[in-house]
């Protein structure tokens, strides 16, 4: 039903936000040149995907986890795009694709191994990564691994068709922060 469900919400989002999607393209090519972030993740069953997001940071920004990430990397564009989540608007193409869910944990990179070895202990990556969740709606991000492990497995262990929408409508009308950067 889930899946079913994502299908449906990913089609439903970027037809209706094609507009806003063109613009922010536009907007971010004018920022950085490189309107489109794309980095390869931890997925399900532990299997790569690459993720597509709007760029937020100067392109040549290494490739880190966002609160590794000097916070002078991330353009003024960049930074609204964050507080907005725009940014991930993109993903809607994973969800679509089958490589993430709206609702599960955020997909983390290759270098995270304590995240990777907290949540192998959990089973979490028997489910999507998700575009938001638990963690998100609760500003909790990957600087703390064991406390996002155990979120996620908290999540997965209640997720229902009610949290699945709730995770949603918080994460759309605002809730949480995003990942923080470095100051």
């Amino acid at each position: 039903m889930i899946r079913i469900l994502d299908i449906f919400l990913a089609v439903v989002g970027l037809v209706i936000t094609s507009p806003v999607l063109l613009i922010l393209f536009i907007a971010g090519y004018f920022d950085t040149g490189s309107p489109i972030f794309r980095q390869e993740r931890v997925g399900r069953f532990q299997r790569p995907f690459v993720l597509v997001k709007f760029r937020t940071m100067k392109p040549e920004t290494e490739s880190v986890a966002s609160h590794l990430a000097q916070s002078s990397a991330v353009t003024s564009f960049g930074r609204f795009l964050r507080r907005t989540k725009l940014d991930e608007l993109p993903q809607l193409w994973n969800v679509l694709k089958g490589e993430m869910s709206l609702v599960g944990p955020r997909p983390c990179l290759f270098n995270q191994e304590e995240l990777i070895n907290e949540r192998q202990k959990r089973d979490v990556f028997s489910a999507r990564p998700g575009i938001t969740g638990l963690a998100q709606v609760n500003e909790i991000d990957m600087s703390t691994p064991l406390l996002l492990a155990e979120t996620d497995e908290a999540m997965l262990r209640t997720l229902s068709l009610r949290n699945y929408c709730r995770y949603i409508l918080q994460t759309v009308s605002g809730k949480g922060s995003g990942d923080r950067v470095r100051d």
